[in-house]
């Protein structure tokens, strides 16, 4: 028996009846043969983790645009913190811990440069729109690997592309991904804004703070109580009305103080028009894009709008920088 059958056998013996057990799984849509030692959805996260979109999430905005400072979050940092909150809920819960982890690890694979104001950039110009959770998937089904995707199984996907707010995964472990993608966000992005001087502490409604505690520790103790006493046991993830309204209402005012904050947002526009710059660009000259871009509009027949997103979804903060440097700013003549 190898170690795969294994741990799959001992997830029967462990896990809830509700979980998602891989020896269950739908599959991926082409063949592969199992590994004899990892289960399909430890190759699934292993998979994203070693993608080459999951490492240019290091250099990628979560709420700040380039920070000058060491601590605040990038969208790697912002990612694996939505896998630790929702690796401790699925264990506690005893859902598939593997499945979840894949899940958060590549939840924000297709996210733009400059983060929420590189999507709206790419949505209000491209003429199929742009959403960062589809492009998640786009990346792992068609980009990653040249062209061939990452084959992933068909409940990480589900996951992937469910975990925004309108979203509905259809396991347990993607409906505690969407949760803990809120609970990371929410709490980092407090810290970051006190850390930028934008808000204090003290700027919080006591309405809220009251409810779920007054610093990122007591919000996160609470929050993760909350869904564990709520939901174990039963075959959905709940949360109790006063606290799940608490944190929706404390979503607001981030949105109100923090997201749409002047100061904080205050080169969004730049950033929104380099991305809109860099879009037409590449639209009207499609020789300058990598050649496998190319290959996919002249060979694959892909949209070039689709492509050009594909390319641009793809940059770091700092690539998408120097790539508008190189076609905006002259260079002075090298020869004496």
């Amino acid at each position: 028996m190898s170690l795969r059958r294994k741990q799959e056998i001992r997830e029967h013996q462990i896990l809830s009846p509700f979980a998602s057990f891989s020896d269950q799984s739908l599959g991926r849509d082409y063949f592969e043969d199992a590994c004899d030692i990892r289960t399909i959805y430890q190759r699934d996260r292993d998979r994203i983790l070693h993608s080459k979109a999951f490492r240019r999430l290091k250099h990628k905005t979560q709420v700040f645009l380039a920070p000058e400072g060491d601590h605040y979050r990038t969208r790697l940092t912002h990612t694996l913190e939505v896998a630790q909150t929702a690796r401790t809920l699925a264990r506690a819960l005893t859902l598939n811990e593997d499945l979840t982890e894949a899940i958060a690890l590549g939840h924000d694979l297709g996210h733009t440069p400059f983060g929420h104001a590189g999507e709206r950039a790419l949505n209000d110009i491209c003429e199929e729109g742009f959403k960062h959770h589809l492009q998640s998937i786009r990346v792992v089904e068609l980009l990653e690997k040249h062209g061939c995707g990452l084959n992933l199984t068909s409940e990480v996907r589900d996951g992937i592309e469910n975990h925004q707010t309108s979203g509905m995964p259809k396991t347990l472990e993607g409906k505690l991904v969407q949760l803990s993608d809120k609970i990371a966000y929410i709490n980092h992005d407090i810290d970051d804004a006190i850390r930028g001087k934008i808000i204090t502490e003290e700027d919080i409604p006591r309405e809220y703070t009251n409810i779920l505690g007054i610093n990122s520790r007591e919000r996160l103790n609470t929050l993760v109580h909350d869904i564990v006493y709520h939901s174990d046991g039963k075959d959905d993830i709940h949360m109790s009305e006063h606290i799940h309204s608490a944190m929706i209402h404390l979503r607001k005012y981030m949105f109100q103080s923090v997201y749409t904050n002047p100061v904080a947002k205050s080169q969004e526009r730049k950033a929104e028009d380099l991305v809109k710059y860099l879009f037409t660009f590449y639209k009207k000259n499609i020789n300058k894009l990598p050649e496998e871009y190319q290959y996919m509009i002249k060979v694959k027949g892909e949209l070039i709008d689709r492509v050009v997103c594909d390319y641009i979804a793809g940059m770091t903060d700092r690539y998408a920088i120097t790539q508008f440097k190189e076609l905006m700013i002259p260079t002075s003549w090298g020869i004496y």
